[in-house]
Formats: structure tokens, C-alpha cells, sequence
């Protein structure tokens, strides 16, 4: 989910798929310090669409995967602490359930966005692969006096999406079809210990799975191995989440950008707002929180192009066809197959962000229009 760090192929990381990938016909790049499989024989554009329609499998072993165990013994104390660096309610996450969360920093800017898993005896957290160094030092610095801030390291990351995901895992783990949106813990798949929860970052329902990183490829060989899955690489992974209105961290959200913003409102749960029961304890919490009260200056917004020509990321924003003055840009910006048409992310000036508003951006020296459409591009199918 993380942006792209610039290495020599000398220092990238390889995931414990590596072997895999490379034997599967992937094609290997540089992203976020890892080598890793862009996409493979059939092309991001049928791997996208298989995804949509039957099954892709997605190594995303190169995310941060950390234990918060809490020196107490108690998980509300792991949950209390780390309120301390989250907007989120965390100690409302119930046992068996998991919640998204953004560590913010003194300006109310996103650090990283992430996945906060309640395990019963301890929390789980999912962080972004560029980030994750400076993720555990931030927990380290911030948490170490409750609780256990344990690196997973030993452990890979397979995401399972798509419609027939569920039917899928089912061969292989009992309990998967009886989970919903959001549940997550421990499970067992093919007779492996795994951490499972079903969620993704594509829209589409599916799975998310821990797993020891000596197991790794018997498990993905053995999900592979059903007609329905394909291995699927990052340039589908992409446009998948593009399309359902996903942020990317590195582009859509970043330092610059608070959670309200960034659309993230939804996120932030009423407790933790001016008013709420543990209001404010994180950092940036005056700026965040007056932004709810007052409303922000701009505002992440999807975008349509009028026309067919893909719109992409840096594409500067005006008001009008003959304006001077830039009033945003894109962020995220790509064709959408599923729509059969371009699709973008941006930030707009609030007044300008009403759904159906017309703007221009600039791609190539032409004023090219656009609108603010809803978000999702594509509706999500998420086992609620």
C-alpha cells in the first residue's frame, strides 16, 4: 500500500514468495525496498478483471506484520496505550475483530495508515512496507512502558480476493465462509497456523492470511492450485484499489494530509471527537478535531475524466479551462478496467469538492475536464 523507495538491486529484500514469483513468470520491480512481481503472463488488464470476477492471489509479505503484547496481561491496556498515537477507538475493537487506523503526527498529518487486529491476549497491527521501520520505532518510543512491541518477521502476507474467495478458502479452512468483514484471528488453513482476517484492500471480498514464512509456498501453491485462482502482481493490486476509492500511503495520504482531508472521516469514531468519551490523547488532535468542528480547506475527491485519456498522479487541478491559478492535483490517477474508463483521486478546495463539479487538469499541456464523482468507482462486495 505504500509507496515505492528508490534502492540499487543490491539492498532490495526479497519476500518469502520470491522463488515463486519468478518461477509463475512474474515480472520483477523495485518497490518499497522489495523485489517484486509487477505482474505476470496474462497482464494487469486480465488480471484486474479475473480478480473481479473469480479469484487473485497477492503476496503482500513485504508489509509490516507487529504484536503489541501487553507487559499486564491485559489487552485494554495494549488497546489504552496505543490510543495514545491513533485517532481511532481501539479498545472498542472487540476480540476476533479488526478496525482501520492512521498513526498521526503533531500537525495532524498521517504517519501510515494500518490494521489494528484484537487477538484476545494481544493486538496484531498490518503497517505499510516503507514505513514499517519507522512504524515499530514510533510504537517502541511511545508504547514500551505497557507493553511488548514484537516484530512478526517470521511471518509472510497472502491476500485472497475477490467473489469467489470465500468458496475458495473454504476447502481449505473450515471456519472461513462463517467469518465477516473485519473478523480476524488466529485459524487453520490446509493444517497450517495461520492468522486470518477477511478483508483486503481491493473492494472485493476476500481474505487477508498470516502465515509462517517457511509455509508460505505450500500454502500458495495450494491456493493456486484451485482453477479459480490466479497469482496476481502489484499493477492489478493498484488499479483494483484505485477503483474502490482506496488511499495509497506515499500518494493519496501522507504528512501533508490529516484525516479529515483525506475523506477519512468514517474512520474516526465518535468517542475520540470533541465531545466523545476519550476525545483527543493523539497527536495532532487540535488541528484533527477542529477540522471536524469547522470543516478543512480541501479535501480528497474522486474524479472522472470526460473523456478517455487516463488522468494520472501529479496531473495539476484548475476551475476552469483558462484559469492561471492551480487549485489542487492528482494523486492517484489510472484507467479503470472494470469501468472501462479513466478514473482519479485528488484534493479540491472544499468549495469545490460538491459531487458533479466540473474542473480541468493538465496533462501534457492540454486542459483536459474532468468531475468530483462518489467514491467507490466500483461498489464494494464486502461480506458485512
Amino acid at each position: 500500500m505504500a509507496e515505492p523507495a528508490a534502492a540499487s538491486s543490491l539492498s532490495l529484500k526479497r519476500t518469502p514468495l520470491h522463488a515463486l514469483h519468478v518461477s509463475l513468470g512474474g515480472k520483477i520491480v523495485p518497490f518499497a525496498g522489495y523485489e517484486m512481481p509487477v505482474q505476470y503472463a496474462p497482464g494487469v488488464l486480465k488480471e484486474h478483471l479475473h480478480t473481479r470476477a473469480a479469484a487473485g492471489l497477492f503476496d503482500v509479505s513485504h508489509m509490516g506484520q507487529v504484536a503489541l503484547v501487553p507487559k499486564s496481561g491485559k489487552v485494554t491496556d495494549a488497546a489504552a496505550a496505543l490510543e495514545r498515537l491513533v485517532p481511532q477507538d481501539i479498545i472498542g475493537i472487540a476480540p476476533g475483530r479488526q478496525r482501520y487506523a492512521q498513526f498521526t503526527n503533531a500537525d495532524g498529518g498521517i504517519l501510515d495508515d494500518l490494521m489494528v487486529a484484537n487477538f484476545g491476549e494481544h493486538l496484531v497491527l498490518v503497517v505499510n512496507a516503507a514505513c514499517k521501520d519507522a512504524d515499530i520505532e514510533l510504537l517502541r518510543n511511545g508504547l514500551s512502558d505497557v507493553c511488548e512491541v514484537q516484530p512478526l518477521a517470521d511471518r509472510a502476507l497472502l491476500a485472497l480476493q475477490g467473489p469467489r474467495a470465500a468458496a475458495v478458502l473454504a476447502k481449505f479452512c473450515a471456519d472461513a465462509d462463517s467469518m465477516r468483514f473485519m473478523d480476524a484471528g488466529p485459524r487453520m488453513i490446509d493444517g497450517l497456523a495461520c492468522y486470518v482476517s477477511r478483508s483486503g484492500y481491493t473492494g472485493e471480498d476476500g481474505y487477508e492470511i498470516s502465515v509462517p514464512a517457511d509455509k508460505a509456498e505450500q500454502l500458495a501453491e495450494a491456493l493456486l492450485s484451485d482453477k479459480d485462482v490466479l497469482p496476481i502482481g502489484l499493477g492489478a493490486r493498484d488499479s483494483l484499489r484505485l477503483e474502490a476509492g482506496l488511499c495509497l500511503y506515499g500518494h493519496d495520504i501522507d504528512t501533508t494530509t490529516t484525516p479529515v482531508e483525506a475523506a477519512l472521516e468514517w474512520s474516526v469514531q465518535k468517542l475520540r471527537r470533541s465531545g466523545g468519551a476519550r476525545a483527543a490523547g493523539f497527536p495532532g488532535a487540535d488541528r484533527i478535531l477542529a477540522q471536524f468542528d469547522s470543516g478543512a480547506a480541501r479535501r480528497r475527491v474522486g474524479l472522472k475524466p470526460e473523456g478517455r485519456a487516463p488522468v494520472r498522479e501529479g496531473a495539476v487541478l484548475f476551475a476552469t479551462a483558462d484559469a492561471t491559478d492551480p487549485i489542487g492535483k492528482v494523486t492517484s490517477g489510472g484507467f479503470g478496467p472494470t469501468l472501462n474508463a479513466p478514473v482519479a483521486m485528488g484534493y479540491v478546495p472544499t468549495a469545490l469538492a460538491a459531487l458533479d463539479t466540473r474542473l480541468f487538469a493538465d496533462v501534457r499541456g492540454q486542459r483536459l475536464p474532468l468531475r468530483v464523482a462518489a467514491m467507490p468507482f466500483v461498489p464494494n462486495t464486502y461480506k458485512r
